[in-house]
C-alpha cells in the first residue's frame, strides 16, 4: 500500500482542492491499481477541516494536537506504516499535486524523493519578490531544495532515519540529512509537480511561506534551501 500523508491545522480554505488533487493522482494509471490511502492528520483543528476531509470516500482522518509540524507528519506517517503502507508520500493542506505525482516518486526507484514546488498565486507579494525567487530557486532535475510539501521515502528508509523530529519548521530539512548521513539514495527530481500557495499568513515559522516574506525583506542574498 502507498500513503499519502497531509497534515492540516485550521484548513478549511485549502483541504479540499488539496484532496481532489490526491484523489485524482491515486487514481493514477501507472500505480497499476495499488491501493492509496490518504491520511490527513488533524493537528488541533477547530475549524471544518476535518468535516471536509471526512467527506472523502478513501481519505482516513488522524488526531493530534501537537500544534507542531514535525510531530504530526510523524503521526500521521506512524498510521500508515501501521497499515501496512510501503511508500509514505508528504505534501500540504495548501498544495496540489500533479495527475502523476505519486507514480513520479516511485519510478525514481530511490529511498527518497525531494521534488521541488510551484506557486499557485503570487498576489499576496510584490513583483520583486516573484522575480527573485525565480532568480534563486532550482526547479530542475538535480536541485537541492527540500520541501515538506513534495516529499516522499520508503517505509523502510523513514524507519531507519528516525523518522520526522518533532519540530516546528525545518522538519523536512532534518529528515533529508538523516537518510543523506545513513548513505541512502535521494533523487532531487523537478518531475514530481506540486503546486503550493505563497500566503504571508503561514504556518510553519521557518518553512516556504517565511521564505518568500524574507526574500520581500532583503533577507536572503543567496538561494536558500527552501522548505514548505
Amino acid at each position: 500500500m502507498i500513503a499519502v500523508i497531509v497534515p492540516a491545522h485550521d484548513e478549511e480554505a485549502h483541504i479540499v482542492p488539496c484532496l481532489l488533487s490526491l484523489l485524482k493522482a491515486a487514481s493514477c494509471p501507472c500505480l497499476s491499481g495499488e491501493l492509496v490511502s490518504i491520511f490527513v492528520v488533524l493537528d488541533d483543528c477547530s475549524d471544518r477541516t476535518e468535516m471536509l476531509a471526512q467527506s472523502f470516500e478513501g481519505v482516513r482522518t488522524v488526531c493530534t494536537k501537537s500544534r507542531n509540524v514535525g510531530a504530526a507528519r510523524d503521526v500521521g506517517a506512524k498510521a500508515a506504516m501501521a497499515a501496512g503502507a510501503r511508500w509514505l508520500a508528504f505534501t500540504d493542506a495548501d498544495s496540489e499535486v500533479a495527475p502523476d505525482w505519486i507514480s513520479q516518486q516511485l519510478g525514481l526507484h530511490a529511498d527518497a524523493v525531494c521534488g521541488t514546488v510551484q506557486v499557485r498565486d503570487w498576489s499576496a507579494h510584490c513583483n520583486e519578490v516573484q522575480l527573485q525567487f525565480h532568480s534563486l530557486y532550482q526547479d530542475r532535475d538535480g536541485h537541492r531544495h527540500i520541501h515538506g510539501a513534495n516529499l516522499g521515502i520508503t517505509a523502510k528508509a523513514y524507519h531507519a532515519a528516525g523518522g520526522f523530529p518533532p519540530l516546528v519548521t525545518g522538519e523536512d530539512v532534518a529528515l533529508v540529512h538523516s537518510v543523506e548521513r545513513r548513505g541512502l539514495s535521494i533523487a532531487w527530481t523537478a518531475a514530481a509537480r506540486v503546486t503550493t500557495s505563497a500566503r504571508r499568513h503561514f504556518r510553519a515559522p521557518g518553512g516556504f511561506g517565511a521564505t518568500l516574506v524574507r526574500l520581500g525583506e532583503g533577507l536572503l542574498d543567496s538561494h536558500p534551501v527552501a522548505q514548505g
